[in-house]
């Protein structure tokens, strides 16, 4: 099944760095179900240890306690092992590493994830920067890819996440206490 907005988001079940205080912990697997009940982050990156990456997880880290503020949990991925994942948690940040990270990260080591989420890039086998909304029943409400060279705004996902949480109708632009549009 292939990712599409309105109908239930792809299910996976990912080996990830959740819960991991060393190496001997990681691969605790994540399932999609977990998060039912909250809303989901889910974000797709190309690779570990390079440029434009870790300046969106790690922003997205920082302002992780105002995303659970809205019943909302992130969860990254890649096509890199949860080993590769968590030698660059433990890199530290002014070392163009990720330590610090708040919320885990899985490894979509076969692909299939990425390939049913439409983010994989067959020819390089790496992911495409995708981040997706789901809702709290699983239904995927918000999609978008965008090229390697351009890191994804914190505050559009935090305003796109607001909008959908409001269930009306948001104009162009839209902001936490402006008005909705009203169906004539």
């Amino acid at each position: 099944m292939l990712a599409q907005v309105g109908k239930p988001a792809p299910d996976f079940n990912l080996e990830s760095t959740k819960d991991a205080s060393s190496a001997k912990d990681l691969g605790k697997r994540i399932r999609l179900s977990e998060y039912k009940g909250k809303w989901l982050i889910f974000f797709f990156y190309p690779l570990d240890f390079t440029f434009v990456c870790p300046t969106e997880i790690t922003a997205l880290s920082d302002r992780l306690d105002e995303f659970k503020e809205y019943d909302a949990e992130i969860l990254g991925a890649s096509c890199d092992s949860v080993h590769s994942h968590w030698a660059w948690i433990k890199t530290p940040r002014e070392q163009n590493g990720i330590a610090g990270l708040r919320y885990p990260l899985v490894a979509d080591y076969t692909k299939e994830t990425a390939r049913a989420y439409g983010v994989l890039d067959e020819n390089s086998g790496t992911a495409q920067r995708g981040l997706f909304i789901i809702d709290p029943h699983g239904v995927l409400k918000y999609a978008v890819v965008t090229d390697d060279n351009v890191g994804r705004s914190v505050e559009e996902t935090m305003r796109v996440l607001q909008a959908l949480q409001t269930g009306g109708l948001c104009p162009a632009e839209w902001k936490p206490g402006a008005a909705l549009l009203q169906k004539a």
